[in-house]
């Protein structure tokens, strides 16, 4: 994989049949979309993946015919989060197996860890990955905002970026500031509506979750975003504040942002829109309400 990782790399989602058992033809489809749509990479197991919700056998499937279909085509990061470190080893050994290019880890969940703890965990955990890695920080998920110090530990330690879904833009500046004498170190951003921001500034990409509905989308905004193009940028944005409207806040509970993508996709006959447990699919009035929005939505475009 050529560093530094940049482009749009949308967090896919893992389509599933059932809590056992992934839609494959889903999964197949997913992918030629996103390719045709022109992103630049791949990145399996992240929160719309919805990666702490399966089961280990059950990532370890997605790992093996994520990476089987796309087949090098494009690069494919794989998240290895997880509260257990074993558990852990074992996605990210898979990972490597099957033939990915580069692993992602945040914060371990549950009880809130330190900085100091942070580091601590991947002075033990970087000596035994099978491949590079770059980290996620995603504090509302967490409950750790990585300091800037602790990124830099990181990178001391063989990080090859980070990824940044803090929604914090002081912070994202400051990553971008802090690393602009390390080519190769990525700072690509989470946050949809800070792609402009993100690439003008210097930094490398985007991780979108609207990708896996719109891919092209972003990957014009990315565009111009690197041609520092602000019509086309503002219009961009506006169909991105659309998706924020339109599919993102069908719903009312914190999982709607899963569902929703999901259940856009089952709409779009890409895949299965089945979420996994402990969270359930949009109801019959939910559908009923996105395929409106998305019909709408096309009108416009």
């Amino acid at each position: 994989m050529k560093l530094p990782l940049t482009g749009v790399i949308p967090p896919i989602v893992t389509p599933l049949l059932s809590d056992t058992e992934l839609d494959i033809a889903g999964l197949e489809k997913l992918i030629e979309h996103l390719i045709a749509g022109g992103v630049h990479g791949v990145f399996l197991l992240g929160t719309t993946g919805e990666g702490p919700n399966l089961s280990y056998e059950l990532r370890k499937a997605f790992v093996r015919k994520a990476c089987q279909l796309v087949n090098k085509r494009i690069p494919v990061v794989v998240g290895i989060t997880d509260t257990s470190i074993t558990g852990s080893l074992e996605v990210a050994e898979v990972a490597y197996e099957a033939g990915a290019d580069a692993l992602v880890i945040s914060t371990p969940y549950y009880v809130p860890m330190s900085q100091e703890e942070m580091v601590a965990y991947l002075r033990y955990l970087v000596p035994l990955l099978p491949l590079p890695f770059m980290l996620y920080n995603m504090p509302s998920c967490t409950k750790m905002h990585m300091s800037l110090n602790t990124v830099r530990k990181a990178k001391e330690l063989g990080a090859i970026g980070i990824k940044d879904s803090s929604g914090d833009l002081a912070y994202l500046y400051s990553l971008i500031e802090e690393f602009k004498d390390s080519p190769e170190f990525s700072i690509i951003v989470g946050t949809e509506l800070f792609i402009p921001e993100t690439m003008i500034n210097g930094g490398h990409g985007a991780v979108p979750g609207g990708a896996n509905l719109f891919p092209k989308l972003f990957v014009d905004l990315y565009d111009a975003s690197k041609k520092k193009d602000p019509k086309a940028i503002a219009a961009f944005r506006e169909k991105i504040i659309q998706i924020e409207d339109m599919v993102y806040n069908v719903g009312h509970e914190g999982s709607k942002y899963i569902k929703s993508i999901k259940c856009a996709l089952s709409i779009m006959g890409i895949c299965n829109g089945f979420v996994a447990m402990p969270f359930r699919q949009f109801g019959p009035e939910q559908q009923k309400q996105l395929a409106a929005n998305l019909q709408e939505m096309a009108s416009k475009n």
